[in-house]
């Protein structure tokens, strides 16, 4: 009689609960140290805010100290919940820089120590964490942390989070997509290009299925009812040479290609020109994806200097949130007197005067909008956080009298 096969054991089961700090950091700088004094104890500057383990924090520093009773001998620097959370468990990390470059920071850390009372506890929103005599002012002034009446904090949080690993969470790696890569390949080295551009003195080789997929003005312009299949060769007008290659390779990758690649390490031209140009080669060729990277780079590259021009461009290319982040941008109070300096203010003033309507509007609207004023001081409606209110009331009043 056979004997039947032995049933093998069922693999062991397992389970890990992990316990782990989410990090991320943020650089707070504070320049006009001299002006920001006679605040008065409890009022503050707030960093901008900044997430960090699915909450928002801020950072807030006292000139003249947190408390009365001080007497304006310290300054403060407090880390605040930002966002709503209940018992928040997190790890700080405070360093004043040290701007002589000997590296003599002024640290105050949790990590990397042994906690007896383990992480620190966020009851609520507006919850903080910091020091109320962080720094003695006098020796601070005479230290070679404050330099050119300028300071540099680095705030380093870590929120504590748990997980459950069982067996059902290990998973197999899968590589990213070497796709546009290859496509790349293809374009650098010349295989199998059926057509040529000749923009200015340059030649841009390519293949016009790709093109065509990519673009509608080139399917089109090759395989539309009134294309050309057989054209190898096509004059491009009113276009840069470096932008209609950045715009190419684009097309190949579905990235936007590094700086240096846009435009050249001995060109002229800056960040901001370049993605400018693309941008309107984009709208003009149909490449949606292009053109919004190219919205979101230039939102992020907003300073005094550009803000005109690239508000000038996003009225004619109707890009509505690059227009209104401009707007925006340029209505703050403390950068609308340095826009109006610039050659591309007048510009506009020349081109586009419906577009200064526009600022006019959106500077009563940044003015007066709650919303805007609680996003500027990182955190609302909270009684721990009332001197704020009162700083802010001032600057309110203040701004409406100019």
């Amino acid at each position: 009689m056979a004997i039947p096969p032995r049933t093998p054991p069922p693999p062991p089961s397992w389970s890990r609960y992990v316990t782990e700090t989410v990090k991320g950091s943020h650089q707070f700088t504070v320049r006009g140290f001299s002006l920001a004094k006679g605040m008065g104890p409890g009022r503050h500057l707030a960093s901008d805010i900044f997430a960090v383990g699915g909450y928002h924090w801020a950072v807030y520093f006292y000139p003249d100290g947190k408390n009365a009773e001080d007497n304006s001998n310290y300054v403060s620097v407090f880390v605040a919940l930002a966002s709503d959370g209940i018992d928040v468990r997190a790890l700080f990390d405070l360093t004043l820089l040290d701007q002589s470059g000997r590296g003599r920071h002024k640290i105050h850390s949790h990590f990397g120590r042994k906690l007896d009372s383990g992480p620190y506890t966020l009851k609520y929103r507006g919850s903080m964490w910091g020091y109320k005599r962080f720094y003695k002012r006098s020796l601070l002034e005479a230290s070679d942390f404050l330099k050119n009446d300028c300071l540099v904090m680095n705030c380093t949080v870590g929120v504590v989070k748990n997980r459950m690993e069982t067996p059902k969470d290990i998973q197999i790696h899968v590589p990213r997509s070497d796709m546009g890569h290859c496509f790349k390949e293809l374009l650098s080295r010349g295989i199998g290009c059926d057509i040529t551009f000749e923009v200015r003195d340059e030649k841009v080789r390519a293949h016009k299925w790709i093109l065509a997929a990519r673009s509608p003005v080139f399917k089109a312009q090759f395989f539309g009812p009134i294309g050309k299949p057989d054209l190898h060769t096509v004059v491009v007008e009113d276009v840069e040479p470096v932008v209609f290659k950045a715009m190419v390779n684009f097309m190949y990758t579905d990235e936007l290609p590094s700086i240096s690649e846009l435009a050249g390490s001995a060109s002229t031209w800056t960040s901001t020109v370049v993605v400018q140009h693309l941008l309107a080669a984009a709208d003009r060729y149909g490449l949606d994806r292009l053109r919004i990277l190219c919205e979101s780079k230039l939102c992020d590259e907003l300073t005094p200097e550009t803000v005109a021009t690239t508000l000038a461009l996003a009225e004619q290319h109707h890009c509505a949130e690059l227009k209104s982040a401009c707007l925006r941008f340029a209505a703050v109070r403390e950068n609308l007197g340095a826009v109006m300096g610039t050659e591309g203010f007048d510009y506009l003033e020349e081109t586009c005067p419906s577009l200064l309507s526009d600022l006019l509007a959106t500077v009563a609207e940044v003015d007066d909008d709650p919303a805007s004023l609680d996003r500027k001081r990182g955190v609302c409606g909270n009684q721990v956080l009332a001197p704020v209110e009162s700083v802010e009331a001032t600057e309110r009043r203040t701004r409406r009298r100019l």
